[in-house]
């Protein structure tokens, strides 16, 4: 295959799905039906900084394992970044800015993906076109349209697709879902996950010029063109909606997903509500998305509740939460121990799951890689897809909703004591950190009817328009992968 020059890729304005097609070509060798223990693995890994570390870090030690590129748009990260290659995989990499460089590359097996949540879903589809097979962090998609482009494209280019909700890779937590299952602990009523993570100010950042090492067009990619500040780049993208998606698709995708996976059989949910707020203690910073927020899911047999609070973790204020619990009709699981209705003394939960593929997220992935059987991935891209949906549902709400005073209660789920707690609690943790509920309001988000089998809303054409994005060309996640 020729080497795809990038200026002319760019020409080729919205035409990525057709251009990448290029890539769809026999030689890879992960194509194979199954690898020996002696086959190399060549590994990529998109985005270096933060989580891309702990990616060098897992695989590049690994046996059969090599780090052949990195690729960020930040060359600043190379030099660094190469060395913790060589020290922990004795080889040195090649390194690129542009992730369709290393696409070219017909040796390459892999692309691991830890980049800001606007690119993962585009990485996952174009790697599956090139034939590579793909680790990508959560959430694996920015909007509910990408992740279900990039299950067809698994599905279509037969590639090992693992989610990083590294969860589905510990038999504790399969063994604590056996257990909510078993019916032994009472039906199931309500799954609650809590993110409850130190998310405090981020202060304002000027306009500057980015810089010269970074490319700052690539960088971007699929969101809108717009200025460089210091708090887009590098961890604070999380918190504006053109590239992050809050904390609730940040650190709360993991527990999401954790509640999710009690509901047996569950995917998406009929119904789907969000309340909250963006609060700092003081002037109000830059971010866009929600550190305060609670959101409902209505399936058939039970009730998803998720609790994000980030004024927490501060003198004063809530102690730092992230778990999960299980309300059924004889009680409550959580800590790994049961309490029964009326008592305060738990006693430990038992029960026992399929095993789960073994040697951790990273671990099990490559023996997917290998053997090419889907049933090893420990969390596929649908699964993937309808955790991280869940939370830009909720933000879809969020963002639809009407601004009304925190004094003000409306809930349409008033006879469900498990939501009034919640929705008292993220009232209350404001109070306590000193944000005046008379003087501040909150979007009660709205109540939006969803058919989970077509994925779209029931009557509403505004909040089906927030299920994709309009994207910046070349870097067009397409309607036919």
């Amino acid at each position: 295959m020729s080497k795809l020059d990038r200026r002319e890729f760019v020409k080729k304005t919205g035409a990525a799905s057709s251009a990448f097609a290029l890539f769809t070509v026999a030689g890879t060798k992960s194509s194979r039906q199954v690898l020996g223990a002696n086959d190399r693995i060549q590994v990529g890994v998109a985005g270096i900084n933060g989580r891309g570390t702990s990616h060098i870090g897992g695989f590049a030690p690994m046996d059969g394992v090599e780090v052949s590129y990195l690729i960020d748009p930040d060359t600043r990260l190379f030099d660094s970044r190469s060395k913790m290659v060589r020290d922990k995989g004795g080889n040195t990499p090649t390194c690129v800015q542009d992730i369709r460089e290393a696409l070219e590359d017909k040796n390459l097996d892999v692309i691991t993906v830890a980049t800001c949540n606007h690119w993962h879903s585009l990485i996952t589809i174009w790697a599956c076109q090139a034939g590579k097979d793909v680790y990508v962090e959560k959430p694996i998609s920015h909007n509910v349209f990408e992740g279900r482009k990039c299950v067809e494209a698994a599905a279509k280019y037969k590639r090992i697709v693992q989610h990083g909700t590294q969860n589905r890779s510990s038999q504790g937590k399969a063994n604590e879902i056996a257990a909510v299952q078993s019916g032994k602990y009472g039906k199931l009523l309500v799954s609650k996950g809590y993110c409850c993570k130190p998310r405090w100010s981020i202060g304002h950042k000027p306009v500057a010029t980015p810089p010269k090492e970074l490319d700052w067009d690539l960088w971007l990619g699929p969101a809108p063109l717009q200025d460089y500040h210091g708090n887009l780049h590098t961890y604070n993208w999380h918190w504006f909606w053109d590239t992050g998606n809050g904390d609730t698709g940040n650190q709360g995708v993991h527990e999401m997903d954790i509640a999710r996976w009690a509901i047996k059989d569950s995917t998406l949910p009929k119904r789907i509500w969000s309340v909250g707020g963006r609060y700092v203690p003081g002037e109000k910073d830059q971010g866009e998305t929600p550190n305060m927020q609670v959101s409902v899911y209505e399936y058939e047999d039970a009730i998803l509740l998720f609790e994000t609070r980030g004024l927490v973790g501060k003198e004063g204020s809530p102690e730092r939460m992230v778990t999960n619990e299980y309300y059924t009709t004889e009680g409550v699981i959580k800590g790994g121990s049961f309490y029964a209705n009326g008592s305060d003394k738990g006693e430990p939960i038992r029960a026992e799951a399929d095993p789960v593929t073994p040697g951790g997220a990273f671990g099990s992935f490559i023996q997917a890689v290998r053997s090419r059987k889907n049933e090893e991935i420990n969390c596929d891209a649908e699964v993937a897809h309808y955790s991280s949906a869940l939370c830009h549902l909720a933000n879809i709400s969020y963002r639809l909703g009407k601004q009304d005073s925190l004094l003000k209660d409306e809930n349409p789920y008033n006879n469900n004591q498990t939501i009034v707690d919640s929705l008292a609690m993220l009232k209350h943790n404001l109070k306590v950190v000193n944000i005046d509920l008379a003087e501040n309001s909150y979007a009660i988000g709205r109540d939006l009817k969803f058919d989970p089998v077509k994925e779209k809303f029931i009557g509403d054409k505004q909040a089906d328009a927030m299920l994709t994005r309009k994207y910046r060309a070349p870097y067009v996640v397409p309607e036919q992968v």
